[in-house]
């Protein structure tokens, strides 16, 4: 949540708002677990996966979710790919909470849960299905409504598309530590009182650390008319030495 937002939502009646300014990638790696919505659980291109038992499963589960009960899950890493983003969800809290550090310390970035498992997906009304499982992940990574691809963004980067514009939303002090030097540098929280900075005259192709936060910058350039992009890759730089792993 920006500062932006957060007035927002004071505004709109809630109290005791915080900021979390470091993002989500620093909530994660702080040991917290993040929750995705009931619309990427139903629609997403994403893993969802079932840690209960098959025969629970088959009673009953959440459409489109490959079975793989937690006991098993680490035999079964190998199988699951590691640039999907995975979704998680049981019958018992201590063994997601599990299965989130396993997939996390074994090398996978993009992990969520199911609010309130199983039982809560149920009472809210989601999709539900019953019969035979499916234990086979069928997984292929989809670019999102105005993500750019990594050889679209490089070009950019090498000057080669002078049409075009780096736009990095990362906080002042990760912009410290390094960064594509042609990037005009404008933290997320700072977007809107200083959008003057930004040309319209040129595509913005705009990146963070992963993606998140780019996303939600393009959603605000492009309300006030500019032609906005986003990468979802993972960037570390240090100095003019960024690596980009999509």
């Amino acid at each position: 949540m920006s500062t932006k937002n957060a007035g927002l939502a004071i505004k709109d009646g809630y109290k005791n708002v915080r900021v979390y300014l470091d993002g989500q990638p620093a909530w994660i790696k702080d040991g917290n677990s993040v929750y995705t919505s009931t619309a990427n659980i139903s629609q997403g291109n994403i893993v969802l996966i079932d840690l209960r038992s098959e025969k629970k499963s088959t009673e009953g589960r959440i459409a489109r979710s490959v079975t793989i009960p937690y006991p098993t899950l680490e035999d079964r890493l190998e199988d699951i790919p590691t640039k999907a983003p995975i979704v998680l969800y049981s019958d018992n809290e201590k063994e997601v909470t599990a299965a989130n550090k396993v997939l996390r310390e074994d090398g996978f970035k993009k992990v969520a849960l199911v609010s309130g498992n199983y039982a809560g997906w149920v009472q809210q009304g989601g999709q539900v299905v019953t019969g035979p499982v499916a234990t086979d992940i069928t997984w292929k990574r989809k670019r999102g409504k105005g993500e750019i691809s990594k050889a679209d963004f490089l070009k950019a980067v090498n000057g080669q598309d002078p049409k075009t514009v780096i736009l990095d939303v990362r906080t002042v002090e990760e912009v410290t530590e390094g960064g594509f030097n042609n990037a005009i540098s404008v933290p997320l929280d700072q977007l809107n009182s200083r959008l003057t900075d930004i040309p319209k005259n040129k595509k913005i192709y705009v990146h963070c650390t992963t993606g998140a936060r780019a996303d939600m910058a393009v959603q605000e350039l492009n309300k006030n008319g500019y032609k906005a992009f986003f990468l979802v890759a993972d960037i570390n730089c240090e100095g003019n030495d960024c690596e980009i792993e999509d």
